[in-house]
């Protein structure tokens, strides 16, 4: 795919695309090789549409990563949040942070995803 990471992301959510968009702008700012995909491009990455708003995904060096483990993948390379990819990995903050995002932060997101595709017709 040509960059070091490419991101999968929700672009229909605002709160993921504006997380996204910062990362993107920091990224190319920095001149840092990052590729970003809309939700779209899912069946791209071996996933359906539904699949990938679920969770965020990110392919490092052909590896597919979900959840925290892509967050941490992006942080590590971004400037100014190397130290979140550091403080989310240690042992005792991992499994904290894995279960806020697989059983809070991804499901409020998911549900608010479906709503929204609800009023548009989509479901």
């Amino acid at each position: 795919m040509g960059d070091d990471i490419r991101v999968l992301y929700n672009d229909t959510c605002p709160v993921c695309r504006f997380e996204i968009d910062s990362y993107r702008r920091l990224a190319e700012s920095h001149g840092i090789a990052m590729g970003f995909d809309p939700v779209a491009k899912a069946a791209d990455w071996g996933l359906t549409q539904d699949a990938a708003a679920q969770r965020l995904h990110v392919v490092l060096d052909g590896e597919l990563l979900s959840g925290m483990a892509a967050f941490r993948a992006i942080w590590a390379r971004l400037p100014r949040w190397r130290w979140a990819a550091m403080v989310t990995g240690w042992p005792v903050v991992r499994p904290v942070m894995d279960f806020v995002y697989d059983r809070i932060a991804a499901p409020v997101l998911y549900r608010a995803h479906l709503r929204r595709q609800g009023r548009q017709g989509e479901i």
